[in-house]
C-alpha cells in the first residue's frame, strides 16, 4: 500500500463535532485558513467574550457571522450540556478562547470531557500558544517541561505550588499577570537558588514583543525599574544538582530570615526547600544557634 499524502481540505466539514480552534495571541496573521473556514461554517461559535470574538470575526471578514454563545469560566459547566445536546442533534459547534488554544488556562477542559462521555467527536484546529511560544524562544531546555498555567494567588495553595516549581528538575512554564509579576519573582527567589535561570516573555507576537532573560536575582533588580502591565509568561529553568551546602551557609540564611521577622518554623521550611535538605538538619542548626 502506498503512503497517502496529506491533503488540504477546501470544503468545510459538516459532520457534527465539537471543534476547538486556536486563535492569535497577538498577531492576526497567525490565524490559519482552516481556522477561518471552521469559524465561518460553524452552526454555533462558543467564546469567552462575545465582543472580542465579534471583533475578531469582523477583522477576518467572516460575514454573516455564526451565532455566538458565551462559554467562559463562569458558564462552561452550566452550559456544556446545552452545547453537547446541539451537537448530538446534528450541529457543528466551534469553541474559541480570547487568545490561544481553548483548554490551556482557558475554558474547554470541562466541555471536552463531557463531550467525550457523550460520544461526541472532538476536533482540534492547532495554532498559537503563548506558553509554547515563550518556551522555544527562552533558550532553556525544551525536551522535557512542565506547564503550571496560572498559579494560586495566595495561601497554602500558592506556597505548595511554588514549592513544586522550586523542586522541579524540568523546565517550568507559568502564566502571570503584570500586577503580580514582581511578587512572584520575589517568592521564587525566596525558595529557589538565586542563580536559577528564568525568561520572562511579554507582548508575544505583537509590536513590542520582548524577552527578558536572566537569573532570579537579576530579574528582581531589573523589574524594579520597569512597568509591568499586561500578562506574562515565565519560563523557569529546572533545579540543577547542587554542591553540598555547608552548615555555615544554612546558619547565615537562618539568621537573615529571623532578622526579617520570620518564625523559626517558616525559616526552617523555606531553607529546607531552597537547598533540598532535610528539615531536621536545618532545625537542629537553629536550635544550636539559640
Amino acid at each position: 500500500m502506498k503512503n497517502q499524502k496529506p491533503t488540504n481540505k477546501e470544503q468545510p466539514d459538516t459532520k457534527p463535532a465539537l471543534v476547538l480552534i486556536a486563535t492569535p495571541i497577538g498577531n492576526l496573521e497567525d490565524i490559519s485558513s482552516r481556522a477561518v473556514r471552521e469559524m465561518r461554517n460553524a452552526d454555533l461559535l462558543c467564546c469567552e467574550d462575545t465582543r472580542r470574538t465579534g471583533k475578531l470575526l469582523e477583522l477576518l471578514e467572516i460575514h454573516p457571522r455564526p451565532d455566538l454563545l458565551l462559554l467562559n469560566e463562569h458558564t462552561e459547566q452550566t452550559r456544556s450540556a446545552e452545547v453537547i445536546k446541539k451537537i448530538l442533534n446534528g450541529q457543528r459547534v466551534a469553541l474559541v478562547s480570547d487568545a490561544g488554544l481553548p483548554g490551556i488556562s482557558d475554558p474547554g477542559e470541562h466541555i471536552v470531557s463531557e463531550a467525550i462521555q457523550q460520544g461526541v467527536v472532538i476536533e482540534v484546529i492547532p495554532g498559537p500558544s503563548a506558553g509554547i511560544t515563550a518556551l522555544v524562544a527562552s533558550g532553556l531546555p525544551t525536551k522535557r517541561f512542565v506547564f503550571q498555567g496560572f498559579i494560586p494567588r495566595k495561601g497554602k495553595a500558592r506556597n505548595d505550588r511554588l514549592g513544586e516549581i522550586a523542586a522541579e528538575r524540568k523546565t517550568t512554564i507559568i502564566y502571570e499577570s503584570g500586577n503580580r509579576l514582581q511578587k512572584t519573582i520575589e517568592d521564587l527567589l525566596g525558595i529557589c537558588d538565586k542563580d536559577r535561570e528564568v525568561t520572562i516573555a511579554k507582548e508575544l507576537t505583537k509590536m513590542h514583543e520582548e524577552y527578558i532573560r536572566g537569573t532570579l536575582c537579576e530579574l528582581q533588580e531589573t523589574l524594579q525599574s520597569r512597568s509591568t502591565k499586561g500578562e506574562y509568561v515565565l519560563v523557569i529553568g529546572g533545579l540543577q544538582d547542587q554542591k553540598e551546602v555547608g552548615d555555615s551557609q544554612l546558619l547565615s540564611e537562618l539568621k537573615e530570615l529571623h532578622s526579617q521577622g520570620k518564625s523559626n518554623r517558616d525559616a526552617v521550611n523555606e531553607i529546607a526547600k531552597k537547598y533540598n535538605v532535610s528539615k531536621r538538619r536545618v532545625y537542629g542548626l537553629s536550635i544550636e544557634r539559640t
